[in-house]
């Protein structure tokens, strides 16, 4: 059974920041983008390196939208490992170089001014 652990108030994670959290011996990383909350490992697949200490940023992306011309997208979406730079969407947990390849994700709700990650 799922249960809310509070993990900061809501100030503490303003608009385009991140923290890194400890919940029931996980070390988590708590994302606000835009205002949702997401929360994900602090453990990259790749070599077990501290993900969530790495920068928040966007990706280069190419598609229909910008007729197959690399674009600068997603500012703000992606969290880049320290490591080695993989990169994953942080409200998904999709690794960007691997579509086969996904971190868990676990759902942050706000209890009045505070922030809670179920697990």
């Amino acid at each position: 059974m799922t249960q809310p652990y509070i993990v900061a108030k809501v100030a503490d994670v303003p608009e385009g920041a991140h923290l890194i959290v400890e919940v029931r011996g996980r070390s988590l990383g708590i994302f606000n983008v835009r205002g949702r909350y997401y929360a994900l490992p602090n453990a990259c697949f790749h070599q077990n390196g501290p993900l969530c200490a790495g920068a928040v940023s966007g990706t280069v992306t190419a598609g229909p939208e910008t007729n197959w011309q690399r674009a600068w997208g997603r500012e703000g979406e992606i969290i880049v490992c320290p490591w080695h730079a993989l990169e994953f969407d942080i409200p998904s947990g999709q690794c960007l170089a691997y579509p086969n390849r996904k971190l868990p994700t676990w759902e942050v709700q706000i209890h009045g001014d505070e922030l809670a990650v179920l697990m």
